[in-house]
């Protein structure tokens, strides 16, 4: 369940095929029981009110034993909304899950003031959701990934040109974490280690590289904000049933 990070965004592409962090854990969710069947009911530009009212009766109407969810930057990022009404709503969405006996895996978002700078006005929102979801973890015994407070989540390599969502090596780190929080034979902690060998960058070379964020992603975004354009429009589940799991060739 979520939006676009869980859909897959940047891990494939719509013509080929998106792959993204869930797909990947459903594979290794394959390799120790080849019957195990999944859904992906994500899709992006959804905030966590809609992922209530369009995902989470389709989700349960499936009787699931495992449930990841991935959401809420769209409603940091959409400055006008209600911010404590949406993690009411992410907390309700939780309860319900946990209370039909679902084991329930959730994630914290990464550190925005340190992979994008110039964003730094939305760094409070993410903050408020992580406190929220840390609250639920504890409080509904989730399985929570800790992306925030993981030093691989700081290396530019793992997020896509817009920095908000995963490369295929982010998703494939996402996905390794979410192994370790379901404590799967041989995940360990090491995702959340730094990328082997550091990426250094000159001043010049980081400045450029926010001004060129801010042509190329940000003004683009703030555009179709003013006109009423969302990339989820007319964008529907990419997997809406259970179905075996396939390792396809983009996701191999």
């Amino acid at each position: 369940m979520g939006d676009s990070q869980t859909e897959g965004l940047w891990d494939g592409d719509d013509r080929r095929g998106l792959v993204g962090w869930a797909d990947r854990l459903a594979y290794r969710l394959a390799e120790d029981n080849p019957e195990v069947l999944y859904a992906n009911l994500a899709v992006r530009a959804r905030r966590i009110a809609e992922v209530r009212a369009e995902q989470l009766d389709t989700a349960l109407g499936m009787d699931p034993d495992l449930v990841g969810i991935c959401v809420g930057m769209n409603d940091v990022m959409a400055l006008t909304s209600d911010m404590d009404e949406a993690l009411d709503e992410m907390e309700k969405m939780y309860a319900r899950l946990v209370e039909a006996g679902i084991t329930v895996i959730t994630t914290t978002f990464p550190d925005v003031r340190r992979i994008i700078p110039a964003a730094r006005f939305i760094a409070e929102r993410v903050d408020r959701v992580n406190e929220r979801i840390r609250l639920c973890a504890e409080r509904y015994d989730l399985r929570l990934v800790d992306l925030f407070s993981a030093r691989s989540m700081l290396d530019p390599r793992v997020w896509a040109t817009d920095r908000v969502h995963g490369t295929p090596l982010g998703h494939e780190r996402f996905a390794l974490a979410a192994a370790e929080a379901l404590g799967l034979d041989g995940a360990d902690h090491s995702w959340a280690d730094p990328l082997p060998e550091p990426l250094r960058m000159s001043r010049i070379r980081a400045t450029y590289r926010e001004i060129a964020w801010f042509v190329a992603v940000l003004w683009p975004w703030l555009v179709r904000r003013v006109r009423g354009i969302s990339s989820g429009d007319d964008a529907v589940a990419k997997r809406p049933v259970l179905e075996p799991v396939l390792r396809t060739a983009a996701g191999a």
